[in-house]
This record gives C-alpha cells, structure tokens and sequence, in this order.
C-alpha cells in the first residue's frame, strides 16, 4: 500500500511539473537557512561546555557600583591571590594576564626566526590547567609553569617553531628580553572555546613584563585582560560563593570603595554570551536566528499549502473517481501526505547540499568551524527528522484533508469551486502570513543598517582616519625616542605618539580616582589612558581649558574630559585645573592641568566614560602615527624601513585604526548580512508562491478574460484585476509587521547609548520595496494572459 502511494504520487508530481518545482525550491530555501541556523546555534552553545568540570568553572570579575552600573571582565592584580588564601570554597585558583599581538623569537635559530602571534601569550598561573580541560601531548601539567621562565605553547606553534624537532627544552624569547624554556606542550585548541592563547609563560615573570600588572598590593586598577578563573570545590554554589564575596572587598578596600568595588562569579559557559563582559555573541541574537528560521520554513510551507488547495481543484474529477471506486477518505488523505513527503524528502536532500555549498561563506563571515555532517552529528540527524515531520504536518495536513472531504457527486460534475476549498479566505491569510514576515526582515534590515551606518559615520570626538597603530617594545626608551624621530622625518607623516591605546579600544584600565585631596575616592571609576604630550594632536582631541602635557613624563600631569568634569558636579571645565587628583590607589599623583573634550572610548552600546589622560612611560605599548591620507602606500613603505633600520630584531606590523573600531560591530555587521540573506529568501519564496498562485488564477479565468477584453477591458485593466488583491494583502501585511518590527528593533537599539531613531521613512522604503516586487511578480505571468487574443481563450473554452 505505502509503495502504491509513492508510485502514484511521483506520477502526479510529473504531471505537475512547474507546481512541484516551485514548492521544492521554495522548501528546500527555507530548510537550507534551517539547517545553517541551527549549525550557528549549536556551535554557540557548545563553547567551553567540553570541560569535564565546567559547572564549577567559574570566572572572578568586577562590578562598579557608583553612579552607574559598570563591569569588566577583569579584576585587580592581587584578587585572585586573595580570594585563594581567604576563602576554602575553592579546589583550585588560577590568574592569567594576556598580551596581545606578542612578538616571539627564536634565539637558538641561526637567523634569528621572529613570528607576531596575534592572540598573544598569557602569563599563566600553573593551576590553570587543573582548571580547564587543555591536554597535555608532552610534559607533566602540574609541573609545567612553576618554574620562572618556563613556558607551555600548542602543538601547532611547536610545529611552526621547531619543525621536525621536539620542542621540549627549547627556549623561545617574548617580547625580544624575556626567554622561557618550553616545558610542555598542548593539544591543539577545539574551535569551540574562548580561551584562544597558544603560549602560556610563568605568571612569576609578569613583574619583569609590568611592574604595575603585576603588583600584589595594588587593589585600585582594573585591567580587562588581568582575569581569573576559579574552580569551586563539589557540592560549594555559586550563591554561596557570591554572599561571602562583599567581604573580600571590605578587607581590601577603604571607605567607599568597599561598596563600589564588587565582585562577582561568571559560570565559564557564560562567558561566551554575555555582552557585559565582552562576551562573544549575545543569546538573543541567536533566539532572533531561531525564529527568523522557524519564519523561513512557515513561508515556506505557506506557499505549499496555497498551491495544493488551488490545485484541488484541477483534481476534484481524480478524487471523484477514486471515492466512486471504493477510496476511503483517510487513504485519500494519505495519498497526499504521500505526496508532501516525497517533495519534503526531496528539498531536504537539496537543502542539505545548499547548506554544504554555503557553509565555507558561513564560516568564513563567522570565522567560525561549523560542520554539517548527518553521518556524524546526531543532533543534526534528529534536527531533520524532527523538521521533515514538521514539515510533512504543516504543508500536507489542511490540503490532504480539503481532497478527502470532496462529494464525490459534484466533483465528477466539476462543480467543485473555490468554496470547497476554503475560498481565498484560508489563502489571503497564509499570503498574508508571509508577506508580514517579509516586510519584518526588511524592516529590521534598514534599522540594523542605518545603525551600524551612524555607528561607524559619526563624529567620535576624535580622529580615526589615516591613523597608524604600530605595536612596540617598551624596554628600550632611547629607541623609542629614535622612531619619534625618523618616523616625524617622513613626508607624509603628520604626528607620532606612544600610548598604552588609542582613544577608542577593546580593552580597557579602570581604576579609582581621589581628587582634590579629598578623604574617599569618588563614586566613579575613570577610564585611564597612559600617552604622551602628542596624544591631543595626533588623534585631534580639543583643549577646551587649561593646557597640554609637557613632553617630560618626569613631572606627573593630568588631562581629563569633560564627562570628567560633570561627574564631579562642576560648573565649568576651568575649575578643576590646577587641582590635585591621584589614581590607581595613590599610585600615581599629579596635577590636573587641562581639559579635553568628550570621545567615545568604546562602541556605542557603552556611556562615555570619565576619562585620565596620564603620561607614563613604561605603560606605552602603542606608537600611533598620524600620516596625510596622499600617497599612503609610500608613506608606509618608508615608516616599515624606519622601523627596521630601528628595531631590526622585531617584526614589524601594522594597523589602521579606523579599521580596528570598526571591528567594534563585527557581529552586528555579521547579524546584518544574515538577515538581508534570510529577508531576500523569504521574499523569493514569497515571490514563487506569488507566481503559482497569478499561474493558477491565470488558468482559472481564462475565460473570464477573454469575455472582458471582447467588452472593452484593456490589457491595464486585466493587470489590475490579477494585482489588486495582492496590494490589497501585502497592505494588511504591512499593518501586522510595522508595530511588531517597530517593537523588536526598538528592543534592539536599547543595547546601544547612542542611537538612530525608527522613522517613517524605515516603513515607507519597507512597503514600497514589496509591493514593487510582488507587482513585479505578478505581473510577469498576468501580462502573458492580458496580451493574448481573446478569440483564442474562448475557443478553449
């Protein structure tokens, strides 16, 4: 029985070939983005869940609890150390403090072999490897980082490093001053894990990188990158942890700083999604991905479901029949599933294929690893069987039963009309279902775009563009001087200055401010800059009182901006010059001597911060060169050989800045190109079901055309009769997705401080793009009916 349906349902799809054609590429489209969404959402979720112990992995971070709730990801350098001998609900602690884009050296090559790492090294405490899963191919891992100078990388530097050799016992050197003896080396990171560091060296050589990271007594600074991880004994909760925290903050901290300095525990599986603490990829936006699929397949099943019941009518003398000759309605209904399976089976077959072509641009605009493998993923097995059913139920269940109900009686008479199979009522809401999702996705495009366009154009309040950033060594400071000097010899090369970070920056210092000599620090963290006295013109920032840093760093000198100065209440920018403030504890102190005006220091999404500008030599990481937007390509061709007439032992490398703000966005830019994909598929499938619907009324009223162009009725007026309903719905449609568009994307844009207002422009270029597409559509197959000879339908008929 079950073979026979098949047989006669791969015989009906032959008879109806362009019907069948249209619902597999429509299905197979929707199932196609199904398929990557759920490798996206899956991939995500798995980030850092490997771990055997990853409930009780958890990562130390800091709240400010001032005015305004802030975060970071990193703690003071002595918290961890704290926390390990104050508390016992921990089984192991680990600090880890990163610097990016690291310099590693052979020594022991004969020409001296230089790589630049763009992930870094960390300066690792030995117990991080009793923490998280990373497994050792070589060397003991609870030996391997005790020692000074020792150091753990991954089997694939060791290949790049030593090829051929074993790299145990050999020594690479950081940063051109620091050797370490590999003591072990690591299995290569899975691609689904944050942790992305390939080099790890002995958290007691930190202080001989940065006295200041590296001080156990300095509770006043929070740097992003000085993190900790703690792995919580069995059976000790979160909670519990979390109520005994406040006091690890008393202790260390004076006064008011006990209640503002707090700290919290992340759960490591955590650490992926939340967008406080710079996680990678928010979780709404993966629900967001989740529901644009679900929509893609419903439109897609929408244009099934239209299609077969205006079919049933071209089939009501089939089911006559077969009821006349004994057919039960149930095996009628089951002959039609029968057929809706053979089509879903066969656009999953295809989808499957699309989704393989496309995952190398997925992953590519990810940067992600993503697989799509039935034969290996049994998540991914079930997912498809799961949506086949769906699928199968959606698109087959109404049509199936629509041809079963038919009177035998009236359909051998051929007076089975569209009120036998629901009329265009069941069809004017299922088009319009899916024209509304339709003009969501596009409204919610232009509201990404336009976002991310004054995200990226907007005034930061300094200066971006044709901005070189070059990574230096900060432990020689008469070459330092000499690269001052050759760089500002070039042509085309404005402004050179050393800085720990450009005025906009991924990481961040946070750190407590006193001012004025005043008993408690204030209710706010400031966000500290280290830079010279070239800073204000190389990035163009405004005095707007006071003066600039001398070019000494000997005398301790101040700049602050004006958030600064509004934090403490202040009239005018004038008054706090010449006032005494100090920071990071009373580590540094100085004298406020001017003012500059507010910039953003990070994206969007975040206040501006109140910001201290201080020079500080041995923080300067960063040589940033302001060079004349002419002739760039020369310009960098004669700063790379000044470089290495200077610093011949480094690598040279360099990057723009406004490129490196720009990377801000990246997965907003990432979400937007996904989205436009998904809003211009499901305007295709959209458009397809459009086009079979006009083919079957172009088929249905032939005859009523003929009649109206005989009468008078111009090849206008039978355009308009075949475009009027559709206006009319995707009007309706628009109705239904403005405010539901509206309401999301306003939910959206409440992640971001500074944002683009929803106006109704957003809506008009929304309706407007869809009616033009869906007039487009119809009109391509209704001109054909409007231009033929009337003569000719009548005959047919």
């Amino acid at each position: 029985m079950l073979r026979n349906y098949f047989k006669i349902a791969l015989r009906n799809l032959q008879r109806h070939r362009t019907y069948a054609m249209i619902n597999i590429l429509g299905l197979a489209l929707g199932i196609t983005c199904s398929i990557l969404i759920f490798a996206m959402i899956k991939y995500h979720l798995s980030f850092d869940t490997f771990h055997t112990k990853a409930d009780r992995i958890y990562r130390m971070v800091t709240e400010f609890h001032g005015e305004e709730m802030g975060y970071s990801q990193g703690v003071p350098a002595p918290a961890g150390k704290a926390f390990r001998e104050d508390f016992t609900f921990a089984e192991q602690v680990a600090r880890v403090t990163a610097f990016h884009d690291a310099l590693i050296s052979i020594p022991s090559s004969k020409t001296n072999k230089k790589f630049e790492e763009e992930a870094g090294v960390a300066f690792t405490e030995p117990q991080y490897f009793d923490i998280l899963d990373f497994p050792f191919l070589e060397g003991d891992k609870k030996n391997a980082l005790t020692q000074p100078n020792s150091a753990v990388i991954t089997h694939k530097l060791a290949d790049k490093y030593f090829p051929g050799e074993n790299a145990i016992g050999k020594v690479i050197r950081f940063d051109n001053k620091l050797d370490f003896k590999i003591t072990g080396i690591l299995q290569d990171l899975p691609p689904n894990t944050d942790r992305r560091h390939e080099i790890f060296l002995s958290y007691s050589n930190l202080k001989d990188q940065s006295k200041f990271l590296a001080a156990d007594d300095s509770w006043g600074g929070v740097y992003s990158d000085l993190q900790c991880f703690v792995l919580l004994k069995p059976g000790v909760t979160e909670a519990t942890v979390e109520k005994a925290l406040p006091g690890m903050s008393k202790k260390y901290y004076k006064g008011r700083d006990a209640a503002e300095f707090q700290f919290r525990l992340q759960p490591i599986a955590d650490i992926h999604f939340n967008p406080n603490m710079d996680g990678y990829v928010e979780k709404k936006n993966l629900w967001a991905l989740t529901w644009i699929g679900i929509f893609l397949i419903i439109t897609a099943c929408v244009n099934f479901v239209n299609l077969a019941t205006a079919q049933a009518l071209n089939r009501s003398k089939e089911v006559g029949v077969r009821k006349v000759l004994g057919s039960q309605p149930a095996q009628l209904f089951w002959q039609f599933i029968s057929e809706t399976a053979l089509i879903s089976f066969v656009a999953i077959l295809i989808a499957y294929l699309l989704a393989n072509l496309a995952l190398p641009y997925v992953n590519g605009l990810f940067e992600s690893q993503l697989s799509i493998n039935v034969f290996q993923d049994i998540y991914l097995s079930g997912f498809l069987f799961i949506l086949l059913g769906v699928v199968i139920f959606l698109s087959g269940s109404y049509p199936g039963l629509v041809l079963a109900g038919f009177q035998p009686i009236l359909a051998l008479k051929g007076k089975i009309s569209q009120k036998h199979v629901g009329g265009f009522s069941l069809r004017r809401i299922l088009v319009v279902a899916q024209f509304a999702i339709s003009q969501a996705l596009i409204i919610g495009t232009i509201v990404i775009a336009n976002q991310m366009r004054y995200s990226k154009e907007s005034d930061l309040g300094f200066t971006k563009e044709s901005v070189v950033m070059l990574p230096v060594p900060v432990s020689d400071k008469v070459k330092m001087n000499t690269l001052r000097t050759r760089l500002s010899e070039i042509s085309g090369v404005n402004n050179v200055s050393f800085c720990f970070q450009a005025p906009a920056a991924t990481s961040n210092n946070n750190t407590d401010i006193r001012y004025d000599n005043r008993p408690e620090e204030e209710k706010f963290a400031i966000n500290r800059k280290d830079a010279d006295y070239q800073y204000v013109a190389t990035f163009g920032l405004k005095l707007v009182a006071g003066r600039n840093l001398f070019p000494s760093d000997t005398a301790r000198e101040f700049l602050v901006n004006e958030t600064f100065v509004k934090k403490l209440s202040l009239k005018a920018p004038q008054d706090v010059i010449g006032k005494p403030i100090s920071v990071n504890g009373d580590h540094q102190k100085g004298i406020i001597v001017g003012v500059v005006n507010d910039f953003y220091n990070y994206s969007f999404r975040t206040d501006i911060s109140p910001i201290c500008i201080m020079s500080v030599s041995d923080m300067y990481n960063n040589c940033a060169v302001k060079i004349h937007p002419a002739n760039i390509k020369s310009t960098l061709a004669s700063m790379e050989k000044v470089w290495n007439e200077t610093y011949p032992e480094y690598v040279y490398s360099h990057s723009f800045l406004d490129e490196k703000i720009a990377e801000f966005y990246a997965l907003d830019d990432i979400m937007l190109q996904l989205i436009q994909a998904f809003a211009g598929i499901a305007i295709f499938i959209g458009c397809l079901g459009l086009y079979g619907l006009v083919s079957f009324m172009a088929a249905q009223k032939t005859k009523e055309i003929g009649i109206r162009k005989v009468l008078g009725a111009t090849t206008g007026h039978v355009l308009w009769l075949f475009g009027k309903e559709f206006v009319r719905l995707i009007a309706i449609a628009f109705v239904i997705a403005a405010p539901l568009a509206w309401w999301v994307m306003n939910s959206w844009l409440q992640d971001f401080k500074y944002k683009v207002a929803i106006g109704p422009d957003i809506f008009g270029i929304a309706i407007g793009f869809t009616v033009l597409i869906a007039t487009l559509t119809v009109s391509y197959r209704s001109v054909k009916v409007a231009l033929m000879n009337p003569t000719r339908s009548l005959r047919s008929e």
